[in-house]
């Protein structure tokens, strides 16, 4: 077979081309990447390209942390000082004891009310101009306290022992650690466990079951009532909205029972105050991988209404309300409205209990969401290792070795020089070279 001079310049010319493309790579790969499209190396480009979505998606999780750990410290802050609020109150509760006068009550009662007032101003807290308490609701101010005075049902809160001794029992529908104050027609005070529509007396509650505990009974039994009217679980919300407010029909209730032979018309006592107000909605937000599974005790970046006032007889699952998200600061207010009327004997138990229950509140939400900020503090540290060790992986499978890269240059251009020297001999010169 004979090979013509022009199929030798074809030949030539094509590994030329190649020498002269081999040399150009190299040279694009001086910008610190040898993966710029995947003909590069197919495997290390499908590598390259998983662990920049995965870099990207690191970023975005730890700005999300970052701003994450920035609410919740502004949401302590203001958990700290409503805490700090709560905690006046109860100390301001056991001052008014039997030895004040009424002028002294009515001014006890004032610096509790301006401490309630501080704490609902701290609950409005904002990050820029969202609020931190108002769930996805974040535009809209939380929480408000009425200027004029509603009726709100006075709730009877059992202390440790009461809620032992009447929850570790048969008849009990659930768990239960308030009752309702009644009014009886023969001036006596009367207390309505709203589960099981046992009524007892306020000798029993107040002494009568701790003789009960000294003679060896461990829980409340039948026959410790005074008497039983019908109430089941969620009819307080047939009565009372959901912050403790009665309705038409919670002032018309006038159930009977027989005490001693006696028929006594029962009602519930109320007592005029304001009422705070939640005005968010119940839900959350999350900071969460685009590709993870939320999380919720970690991933709850917030905390709401109900999550930092809790929940009273009047909205708690038991009642048949949805929870009003302002529990806490309504039995502060009725603490102060009791206050106000110089009752020292109902300061000097009930107030006391009821005020420390809305302090304990308060601090269990407190340190719930610092176990969250905890948890949000060491994931940045994770996150910012992970990083360190994604960026390692994306250097590896896609930058240069730059000494390798120099020798391998020199090398191409070398044999680029030399083929063009070789092909200036080997070409047969052309009609123009020969004139």
């Amino acid at each position: 077979m004979r090979v013509g001079s022009m199929q030798m310049t074809i030949r030539y010319q094509n590994q030329l081309y190649r020498t002269y493309h081999e040399q150009e790579k190299l040279m694009e790969q001086s910008d610190g990447s040898k993966l710029h499209r995947p003909s590069d190396d197919a495997v290390a480009y499908s590598k390259y390209l998983r662990y920049n979505v995965s870099l990207s998606e690191n970023n975005q999780y730890q700005t999300n942390t970052k701003t994450a750990v920035s609410w919740m410290k502004n949401s302590d802050a203001a958990l700290v000082n409503i805490k700090d609020c709560f905690a006046t109150i109860v100390e301001k509760s056991n001052q008014a004891q039997d030895t004040n006068t009424t002028t002294d009550m009515k001014a006890i009662s004032q610096e509790m009310l301006v401490l309630v007032q501080e704490a609902v101003s701290d609950a409005n807290a904002q990050v820029g101009d969202r609020y931190v308490f108002s769930g996805q609701k974040d535009l809209v101010q939380p929480f408000s306290m009425s200027t004029a005075t509603y009726q709100r049902g006075i709730a009877k809160t059992l202390d440790d022992k009461q809620t032992e001794f009447f929850n570790d029992c048969d008849d009990s529908n659930g768990s239960i650690s308030q009752m309702l104050t009644l009014k009886g027609s023969d001036g006596e005070e009367y207390y309505l466990n709203t589960l099981t529509g046992k009524v007892y007396s306020k000798e029993f509650m107040d002494d009568g079951y701790k003789e009960k505990l000294a003679a060896g009974q461990t829980h409340v039994a039948a026959g410790d009532e005074v008497g039983t009217i019908t109430m089941a679980k969620g009819d307080v919300a047939k009565y009372f909205d959901n912050k403790g407010v009665i309705n038409g029909t919670g002032k018309a209730f006038n159930p009977s029972i027989t005490v001693d032979g006696k028929t006594v018309n029962l009602s519930f006592k109320f007592i005029e105050q304001r009422i705070v107000t939640y005005n968010g909605d119940r839900k959350h937000f999350s900071m969460v991988k685009e590709n993870g599974a939320e999380q919720p005790a970690s991933d709850e970046v917030n905390a709401n209404g109900v999550d930092i006032a809790g929940t009273s007889i009047f909205d708690d699952p038991n009642s048949g309300n949805e929870s009003s998200g302002a529990a806490c600061f309504n039995d502060n207010l009725t603490v102060v409205a009791m206050c106000a009327t110089g009752d020292a004997r109902w300061m000097s138990s009930d107030g006391k209990t009821l005020a420390n229950n809305a302090f304990n509140t308060i601090n269990n939400a407190e340190s719930n969401l610092g176990a969250r900020q905890q948890v949000y503090t060491a994931s940045q540290s994770m996150l910012t290792t992970m990083n360190e060790a994604i960026t390692g992986d994306i250097t590896d499978v896609a930058s240069t070795d730059v000494a390798k890269l120099a020798v391998e240059m020199m090398q191409a251009q070398t044999v680029y020089n030399l083929s063009l020297y070789v092909g200036s001999r080997i070409i047969p010169p052309t009609l123009a070279d020969y004139l």
